[in-house]
């Protein structure tokens, strides 16, 4: 059985005008997909949505910090995840938005994860 968490299925009712928007409970958080593509997670109540080197200045310009947990051996890795400005997060037209934009983040970091490798017969 799926945990369930209230502000998880709120924001997939914040959400829903985007298409398909499910959850999956992972390492004591939550991924948010759209379409089947994780484009957010949720930590602590809080939503993260994918960046890239294109939108990451947005949120930099906020003074927001990437998601980061601690590792087994004790150092902090960090995720290509960041929060929502607070003004985003109070604007359903600005959340579906900004959300739409991290989807096509995710969208273009899979695409980059799926090339084939060329095989020297292939280059030739």
């Amino acid at each position: 059985m799926a945990k369930f968490n209230e502000f998880v299925e709120h924001m997939k009712e914040q959400l829903a005008p985007l298409g398909s928007i499910t959850s999956r409970a992972m390492f004591g958080g939550y991924g948010i997909y759209l379409e089947g593509t994780c484009f957010a997670i949720v930590d602590d109540d809080v939503f993260y949505v994918k960046v890239d080197d294109h939108t990451r200045p947005d949120f930099e310009e906020h003074k927001l910090r990437p998601f980061s947990y601690a590792k087994k051996d004790g150092s902090t890795a960090s995720m290509s995840y960041y929060p929502l400005p607070a003004e985003v997060m109070e604007d359903r037209e600005m959340l579906l938005n900004w959300a739409q934009t991290a989807y096509g983040v995710a969208l273009r970091a899979n695409a980059k994860k799926k090339k084939p490798r060329q095989t020297d017969d292939q280059a030739n």
